[in-house]
């Protein structure tokens, strides 16, 4: 039987930036944050870490930074997917070499791949590595959804550890705990759904949150795995005006503003992201201090 890659809450992590490269040095700070205050997984070159505009260098860069940094103390997992498989490959087993513990492979965007290209190309990806491979499914920023039947497909898999799954579809949840086998795990891909996920079966959530209240979103799930829905979820209600906040505008806009105003990061993005409009960025301080994370 496949044991789940983590547990509990990993942090889908900002990538900071200067003006002209990845800063390292503020990457690394971001990741001692996470690890002192108990998240259970860092995920890297993810949508939150805006990979999409990053070189293939800074990509690896940035693996092995985070991989050295967090030094097996817990599990770290490379955003490595593409909208080509071959590329999809590249990536996987460079992050692989990089020494990350397993995969999250974005379904291939704008393609708009059918059922059938959808388990050829996670068969594929997942066929040529030696790492669990964590299926990614954000219609909302792909344009296309997997399915159950898609899973259920794939479950067999040894490689295919399950899914991050961001559709805010509690149906199609239902329905994969339904069709698959117990050994393939479901992620929670957004914060406001992690309770309810979990609830489901799910396993934790790789979180936009946990940057800015990595404790909180670990003692979230830490009391869903214990089996204490009611205090995970009286914690999601409390976290709820943060999580809307944190997508007020496109992630990881808001986000990143917001370890800006904490100091961990400079508030700097890659085109075509760019920086938060001026009446949502003084709201979100104002969410910020209400939460106790700004000094005033």
């Amino acid at each position: 039987m496949k044991q789940p890659v983590f547990t509990g809450s990993g942090v889908a992590i900002i990538t900071p930036f200067t003006s002209d490269c990845v800063d390292y040095p503020a990457l690394r700070k971001l990741v001692d944050f996470q690890l002192e205050n108990g998240t259970d997984a860092v995920i890297v070159c993810g949508t939150t870490g805006e990979a999409a505009t990053m070189s293939y260098v800074e990509r690896m860069r940035a693996i092995e930074t985070v991989v050295r940094r967090v030094d097996g103390r817990v599990p770290v997992i490379a955003g490595s997917g593409a909208n080509s498989t071959e590329t999809a490959i590249a990536l996987s087993k460079d992050a692989a070499s990089a020494g990350v513990d397993a995969l999250l492979v974005v379904t291939p965007y704008y393609n708009k791949a059918t059922k059938k290209g959808l388990v050829r190309h996670y068969t594929a990806v997942a066929d040529a590595v030696e790492k669990p491979v964590i299926i990614y499914n954000v219609p909302s920023r792909t344009g296309v959804k997997c399915t159950a039947d898609v899973y259920a497909a794939l479950a067999g898999h040894p490689n295919i550890a399950g899914v991050k799954e961001a559709s805010g579809d509690l149906d199609l949840v239902q329905r994969t705990r339904e069709l698959c086998p117990e050994d393939f795990y479901v992620w929670s891909g957004d914060d406001g759904l992690t309770v309810p996920m979990m609830s489901l079966g799910g396993k934790g959530v790789i979180s936009v949150a946990a940057n800015v209240m990595p404790r909180e979103m670990h003692a979230l799930t830490d009391a869903c795995l214990r089996g204490d829905f009611t205090a995970g979820g009286q914690i999601q209600l409390r976290l709820r005006k943060l999580c809307e906040a944190l997508f007020w505008e496109v992630n990881p806009i808001p986000v990143k503003t917001a370890l800006a105003m904490m100091g961990y990061c400079q508030e700097i993005f890659r085109s075509p992201m760019c920086e938060m409009e001026a009446e949502n960025r003084e709201k979100l301080a104002g969410v910020l201090r209400g939460y106790g994370l700004l000094r005033e």
